[in-house]
């Protein structure tokens, strides 16, 4: 697609007051270099990735994470998950700090799916597909967007996004008690997708707190799970503070966008992850897997 027509996507996406459902749509918004120099990452991770084997080792849970899987992603999420079934099991949330906190060895492959932002496409495309592969999933949602309505809350969603003014629909509430009720994992991404190494200490534990509670009232049950928006140690939040006040206001996990793998006595309040796209091909997953 040339220059122009993405811009004219773009505009007609903001003009109409539809939101971004593609991610064609989404990815359009990037600029030309930034769309050539992931072009040129795929062709370097291609040539990276041979010789790699994500089963070589055992003893883990990795944790591939997401954000949306739009609708022209699908298909691409659905054959990651027949390719990761390939070399371990899918567990819950719950499991996995079941099984750090009891110390016992970790006695296989695993891997735990997680998504951030609580957008529409996580019950829309992402739900059918983990129903139909058996798998669970924990989504971790910024309550403050949370049943935003796209005309009347129009420019606080505009604002989401730091590098453009993307319009994504959110889940509402009742469809997290749907996911909830399917088996899914509702989490905690703050109240306002904030970076909480930009926040005082009582501001943190605010974001935290308050979160928690809204979740809890508006899904009946508690939430035990935080996700630390951004989530890159020392620069997104404070390594030495936030788990400890995550710890404190009650959740049994944070997690971080810091990639690796979880093995037998890593704390569960600080648990790494491996950002991934839908339409990634296998051996992205190949190589991020395993190293």
């Amino acid at each position: 697609m040339s220059d122009t027509k993405m811009e004219t996507a773009a505009a007609r996406t903001l003009n109409d007051n539809q939101p971004v459902r593609t991610y064609a749509d989404f990815n359009s918004y990037s600029q030309r270099g930034g769309r050539l120099r992931g072009i040129a990452r795929d062709a370097v991770i291609q040539a990276l990735s041979i010789g790699r084997n994500i089963a070589r080792t055992s003893g883990w849970v990795r944790f591939p994470y997401y954000h949306h899987v739009f609708d022209d992603e699908r298909h691409g999420f659905a054959r990651q998950l027949d390719y990761l079934r390939k070399f371990g099991e899918f567990i819950s949330l719950d499991d996995v700090v079941g099984l750090l906190e009891s110390g016992d060895v970790i006695d296989g492959r695993y891997f735990c799916i997680t998504f951030d932002d609580g957008f529409k496409s996580c019950l829309t495309n992402a739900l059918p597909i983990l129903l139909d592969q058996g798998a669970s999933a924990a989504f971790f949602v910024p309550t403050g967007y949370i049943g935003c309505d796209l005309e009347m809350d129009r420019e606080k969603l505009l604002g989401f996004f730091d590098h453009a003014p993307v319009l994504m629909e959110f889940l509402n509430w009742e469809e997290c008690r749907e996911m909830s009720a399917a088996g899914m994992t509702i989490g905690s991404h703050t109240v306002n997708h904030a970076r909480l190494a930009e926040f005082s200490e009582a501001d943190a534990c605010r974001e935290l707190e308050t979160s928690k509670a809204i979740i809890a009232e508006n899904l009946g049950q508690a939430c035990h799970h935080f996700c630390t928006p951004f989530g890159i140690p020392g620069r997104d939040y404070n390594v030495e503070r936030d788990p400890g006040l995550a710890m404190a206001a009650g959740y049994k996990s944070m997690l971080t966008t810091e990639r690796g793998a979880t093995r037998r006595g890593d704390s569960p309040h600080r648990i790494r992850r491996d950002h991934t796209l839908a339409n990634w091909g296998n051996h992205q997953l190949r190589y991020f897997l395993s190293l």
